[in-house]
């Protein structure tokens, strides 16, 4: 209602200022205040202009503006209105002076002087409510804390325009700093560019500062570490703005500024994702989401609804987690969107073929999966069945359906497995490459490493233990893992869907691996805390299936770069699909239903002969009975 009223106001402006502008105009042009041959005319161009400009404003939207927040897309508005109300009503003149009397003439010079009048007229009123509230918000805001901002680009200018409008902020921007030196000594909103990242002891000391906010969603990980280290060095605190693969709308505003996480120090250089691509693959499609509570199924949820497909279908087995997804994309859910939840378990053939017959999917992202290695090693008849009968029966179904695309999430740990879970999502990545080439369709599996912030992740599991007081444990100190934010595996992952044509891995350039033990100093100290003073780091020794280090291709297949710089393409990946697969999988079916370990494994191994597993074990498999157990299995 408020607003409403301001704009009436503004209304009763216009009606007022624009009758002063058309005289003003006459008076410019005449050189003379004294107009009275020619009020006749004058009176006409003020009675069009009046019912002209105010049209056009409505038309343009200018009364339904908030002009507290006025910014130079306002101004332009305003300005590109009053220059049509100007010719339109100039045109009008003209056609006038053609078909009226001559006392009734308006020079035709008039609606050009016009123009520049009308737009102070109109735009005078409506800034000055912009300064006003300006100067209300610096007299109200009270004393606020002085901060730097690193990072003089569109994120940062727009992070200092935030900071100056709102009055709940508590903090004043006094300066920034960027590594740029060409812009160095230059202003923006009126505050200057002080100098580098290297000069923040100086300024800090100089400008009493508190805080130092880093706004650079694209800045590589090293470059966050460094800052981090500076502000710690100085006893300042740091914030952040999330990462561009975060901010997927482009916005920055103040409610995004959050402590600086263990992510953003790992986070890799931004390089530019093809959306147009992924917009034209799932723009006005039904696309099926499988595990979509989970971290990974989830944030795919979240970047497919952004393009606004038909249909988001999402699949879950944890009614939980698919009640809170559901809810949290409800409400940002496009009108040309329908949003359907489901909950199912892929173990279950008939309940999948079921909903593929009545959903009709037509790209299908199947993240549902056991990841956790010491639990698969504990439960491998749950590995069986989840990871690789529950790929064979999403597969049958879509083929069934004949789904234009499937793209399984997979792992690093599939590739020359020690594990139960990298076997069998290895096995996985084999059905869809036989699905592939049976049917010639684009299905493909993506695989990458650890995500940071993902459900059985470490960093989970060390900020459990630094909030308990330590020891923070880690279970070897050469241990190495690739890691990617949640954010920029699955877009990445949107964006190898793109470039598939089916039975190709993408492997996703995940950068130069983490030490494990490097992860848990970073997280200790960004709490605050010192290593060996406040918590201690105890190597409790390798776990059930586990690895130093993982690896990115299986031996043999040909990689290459993509035409998108961060993805890999293993081209050759479903020629090393065994012919005996279907059997394979037979025989592993029977064994899980049966729970026998040795019978898993040993299938396993003659499934994928780069499995590798502990000396004892091995031993026990071919000390095992010769007859393999797929005979067996056929026979039963």
């Amino acid at each position: 209602m408020r607003r409403l009223i301001r704009n009436r106001y503004f209304f009763a402006s216009d009606l007022l200022f624009l009758p002063l502008a058309v005289y003003l105009s006459y008076v410019l042009r005449l050189e003379d205040p004294s107009v009275a041959n020619f009020v006749p005319g004058m009176l006409l161009f003020i009675v069009m202009s009046l019912i002209v400009t105010p049209l056009i404003f409505q038309w343009a939207r200018i009364y339904s503006r908030y002009w507290r927040y006025a910014s130079i897309d306002e101004l332009l508005l305003l300005a590109g209105s009053v220059t049509a109300s100007a010719i339109l009503v100039g045109a009008l003149a003209l056609i006038a002076n053609w078909i009226l009397p001559d006392f009734l003439t308006v020079p035709r010079s008039v609606p050009f002087i016009f123009m520049l009048l009308g737009l102070a007229a109109t735009a005078g009123p409506r800034l000055g409510v912009r300064l006003i509230s300006r100067y209300k918000t610096s007299v109200h805001s009270g004393v606020r804390i002085p901060v730097l901002i690193m990072g003089a680009g569109s994120a940062g200018s727009l992070m200092a325009r935030e900071l100056r409008e709102s009055n709940k902020s508590g903090m004043e921007a006094v300066g920034f700093i960027d590594d740029d030196v060409a812009k160095l000594n230059i202003r923006i909103y009126g505050i200057p560019v002080l100098g580098t990242h290297q000069d923040i002891p100086r300024l800090v000391a100089k400008l009493n500062i508190v805080q130092v906010i880093i706004a650079m969603p694209t800045a590589p990980g090293k470059t966050i570490r460094e800052i981090v280290a500076i502000c710690e060095k100085v006893g300042v605190k740091a914030k952040i703005i999330p990462s561009i693969y975060e901010l997927l709308d482009g916005k920055v505003n103040i409610k995004q500024l959050r402590d600086v996480q263990i992510e953003d120090l790992l986070r890799r250089k931004s390089v530019h994702t093809n959306t147009v691509a992924v917009g034209n693959l799932i723009r006005g499609r039904r696309v099926l989401i499988t595990g979509g509570g989970g971290s990974i199924g989830s944030e795919l949820c979240r970047q497919v609804l952004h393009f606004e497909p038909s249909e988001l279908i999402i699949l879950g087995h944890g009614e939980n987690s698919i009640f809170t997804i559901e809810n949290e994309l409800r409400k940002m859910l496009p009108k040309e969107t329908q949003l359907t939840a489901l909950i199912a378990d892929i173990r279950f053939p008939e309940r999948i073929r079921s909903i593929f017959a009545e959903y009709r999917p037509e790209i299908v992202f199947h993240a549902a999966a056991h990841k956790h290695v010491p639990l698969m090693e504990m439960n491998p008849s749950e590995a069986i069945t989840n990871n690789v009968l529950g790929t064979r029966n999403l597969l049958q179904a879509a083929l069934a359906n004949n789904v234009d695309q499937f793209v399984m999430i997979s792992t690093d740990k599939a590739v020359n497995p020690t594990s139960l879970m990298g076997a069998s999502k290895r096995t996985a990545e084999l059905l869809v490459h036989q699905a592939a080439r049976s049917s010639g369709k684009s299905y493909l599996a993506v695989r990458f490493g650890n995500v940071l912030g993902s459900r059985g992740s470490v960093v989970l599991t060390f900020k459990q233990q630094i909030a308990a007081g330590g020891p923070v444990t880690v279970t070897h100190p050469d241990m190495c893992r690739y890691f990617m934010t949640i954010p920029e595996a699955v877009q990445l992952t949107l964006q190898s869907a793109t470039l598939g044509h089916g039975g190709e891995v993408f492997t996703l350039d995940m950068g130069e691996p983490v030490k494990i033990v490097d992860l848990a100093r970073d997280m200790i100290e960004l709490s605050g805390l010192e290593v060996g003073r406040d918590i201690d780091i105890t190597f409790t020794g390798m776990r059930p299936g586990e690895k130093l280090y993982e690896e990115l291709f299986v031996p043999g297949e040909s990689y290459e770069r993509t035409i998108h710089e961060k993805i890999f393409i293993a081209w050759n990946a479903s020629n090393f699909v065994p012919r005996s697969l279907n059997e394979s999988i037979t025989a592993l079916e029977y064994a899980a239903q049966r729970g026998d370990r040795a019978a898993i494994l040993r299938t396993l191994h003659m499934l994928i002969p780069q499995m590798r597993r502990p000396v004892e074990e091995t031993k026990q498999i071919e000390a095992a009975v010769e007859q393999p157990l797929l005979v067996r299995a056929v026979g039963t």
